[in-house]
């Protein structure tokens, strides 16, 4: 009881409340709503600096960000305490909250680091579905609704080599092409977010 009365003062308030979020986000992870991985990759944008930092803090290989955050926070709450243990236990009373957590942000990141490392190791290979754009060039779609024509784009069902099915927006190639209704074409180029295709009638196409 005495443990939960000091949560609820000031000194050690920071400490509390990051115990509470990470019970939420440890509950968010649980019922996988899918939130856990980001792709940090495109983030820092393959900058060598930005990828060896990432790596130093335990984002730089498949740990989905919530676990990373929640053991982050698990790590900040335990130093806070521990701190605010020792500062009792040395001067008789905890410090101010904020010294607590400019010492609980540092030594909790520095744990972190370890604890996070070690997670990505043990835990099963993450693996996405998830795909951009480009990787629907060269993947046949069909034409859902009217014909495709230049300058008049038609909705194309294009489905990925993960099974999922994509709703694009498609224009014939060719300046004077015309890509019917429920035809297939294959996708060979994109501006933006309209893909170009070549029907599969095209007589480029009838060896491939």
């Amino acid at each position: 009881m005495a443990m939960f009365a000091a949560f609820l003062t000031p000194e050690y308030a920071p400490f509390a409340i990051a115990f509470v979020v990470m019970i939420g986000i440890g509950l968010i992870e649980g019922v996988g709503l899918g939130l856990g991985h980001l792709d940090l990759d495109a983030e820092v944008g393959g900058d060598a600096e930005g990828g060896g930092l990432l790596d130093w803090l335990g984002l730089g290989g498949e740990l989905p960000i919530l676990i990373w955050l929640t053991s982050l926070l698990g790590c900040f709450t335990l130093s806070g305490l521990a701190i605010q243990q020792g500062a009792t236990a040395f001067f008789g009373g905890p410090l101010h909250w904020g010294l607590a957590v400019g010492g609980a942000t540092l030594i909790g990141v520095i744990l972190n680091t370890f604890t996070a490392n070690g997670l990505a190791r043990i835990m099963p290979g993450y693996e996405s579905t998830v795909i951009s754009s480009d990787d629907l060039l060269r993947q046949r779609g069909r034409i859902l609704d009217g014909a495709a024509r230049r300058g008049h784009p038609a909705r194309a069902k294009v489905v990925d080599h993960h099974g999922q099915a994509h709703f694009i927006m498609v224009e014939p190639h060719d300046d004077g092409g015309v890509i019917a209704h429920g035809q297939t074409a294959l996708i060979v180029r994109r501006e933006g977010s309209i893909f170009y295709a070549l029907p599969d009638a095209d007589a480029l196409l009838q060896s491939i």
